[in-house]
């Protein structure tokens, strides 16, 4: 399943990458790059902290 995650993670940035060449936006591709990249590290950590309360 997290193959599968991964896989769309990256479609997703394609998507928004031809978009922002079409717009000429490349910036803000940029900036949601990283806002991407922050709130999938928030979500991982998230995971792992209910996945030890869980386990108690």
């Amino acid at each position: 399943m997290k193959f599968l995650k991964n896989n769309f993670y990256v479609v997703y940035a394609v998507i928004l990458a031809v978009v922002s060449m079409f717009t000429q936006e490349i910036v803000t591709f940029i900036m949601l790059g990283f806002v991407f990249m922050a709130l999938l590290n928030i979500n991982t950590t998230l995971q792992k902290i209910l996945e030890k309360l869980t386990k108690n």
